[in-house]
This record gives structure tokens, sequence and C-alpha cells, in this order.
């Protein structure tokens, strides 16, 4: 397969200074909403990625589920790869891709563990089937067979317990510092508007693409 030849004119929208916020969260806001409602599968998927305690980086992607004044929350294993580099170095970066929008969103900020009543919070409102998975999974750890994970989950099904949070599961705030825009335009000059915090205030400036 050649894939040299692939591609396309983006020309699904513009980013202009005069409809620009002071603040990036508004149009952080719009974006993401005009992403859930053009159907864009898993509109708040978001590549997180982070640095181990040998400067060598890895990505993946994660679920944002809350978007608060002070950033955006995700949540996962505290035994994971991603919380132990996140412990070692909690400087990490977002980023979102709406394809049918021609538009993304980069991140850079800092990641805190939320409290334990807000994770409890979230916890408890998922299904009884995502609960039951969080438990049964030693997440990023090696195990011998899927089969692993299905006879955990049929224990803690036969127990009928009702599943709670594990000390070892919650979420994590991601405090922004740097946030740029991105929207494709044709002839490959895109929009690129970067928000950052400057003497303790947000300003933009227009990067060339």
């Amino acid at each position: 397969m050649d894939i040299s030849d692939m591609r396309r004119s983006y020309e699904s929208g513009e980013l202009n200074e005069a409809d620009l916020p002071s603040s990036p969260k508004p149009l952080f806001d719009q974006w993401l909403a005009e992403a859930v409602e053009s159907d864009e599968r898993d509109a708040n998927a978001m590549v997180l990625s982070t640095v181990d305690q040998h400067g060598s980086p890895s990505s993946r992607v994660v679920l944002a589920k809350q978007v608060t004044p002070e950033g955006i929350i995700f949540f996962t294993n505290y035994d994971s790869r991603k919380a132990a580099e996140i412990k070692v170095n909690p400087r990490v970066a977002l980023n979102f891709h709406w394809a049918s929008l021609d538009r993304m969103v980069r991140i850079e900020g800092r990641a805190e563990r939320i409290t334990d009543v807000e994770s409890d919070k979230y916890f408890d409102s998922r299904p009884i089937g995502s609960r039951r998975g969080a438990l049964a999974s030693p997440q990023s750890q090696v195990i011998e067979s899927r089969q692993v994970l299905l006879d955990e989950v049929e224990k803690l099904e036969r127990s009928g317990e009702e599943p709670h949070r594990p000390n070892n599961w919650g979420g994590y705030l991601v405090r922004p510092k740097v946030l740029e825009f991105w929207q494709g335009r044709p002839d490959r000059l895109h929009d690129r508007i970067r928000y950052r915090v400057v003497d303790r205030a947000w300003a933009w400036e227009r990067l060339a693409p």
C-alpha cells in the first residue's frame, strides 16, 4: 500500500481572531459540543501522553469524563503505567482530534489526583459491568490469558456484592497551561491559535502552519 498520495483538502471551517474569547475554555466547550452534535465517534476521546523517569514518552487514548473550570478529568487505575509515570512526572499532554470537523486541540498541563469523594461519585455512576471490570483488571500487568479476567468477573458476579471503588482506581485532573486550537484549512494553510498563561492571565497568539 502506498500512502504517500493520500491527501484531502480541509474545508470544514475557519478560526478567526475576531471570534476568539479572552480565555480558552469557552472555545474548547464550543468545539467539544459541536463534535458531540456532529456525531463524531467518541468525541470525548483524547490522546494522553506521559513521560517516565528515563524521559521515554508513551501515549494512549483515554476518555475525558468531566470538563471543569479547573481543567479536564479522566479516570484510570492508579497502578497503571500512565499513573506510575504521572507520579514521577506530572507534566502531561492531551490531544483531541475531531476528524469530521478538521479540528484538533492540543493541551499541555499538570495532572493531579482528584479527591476520593469525587472518584467514588463517578465510579458509582458507571454501569455495573464497568465497575466489575475495574475490580477484575490489574491494568498494565502481564496476565496469562483473557480467561483470567473473565474468571475474576464471574467470581464478582457470583458474590452478589455491590462493586465499590477500589483504592487503586480514581480520577486525575489535568490543569492546562497551554492550549492550541487547530482548524484545518485549504492548501495546508491551517489556522493555529495558541493560548498560554502570561503574567497569570491567558493570552493568545497565531502560529504559522
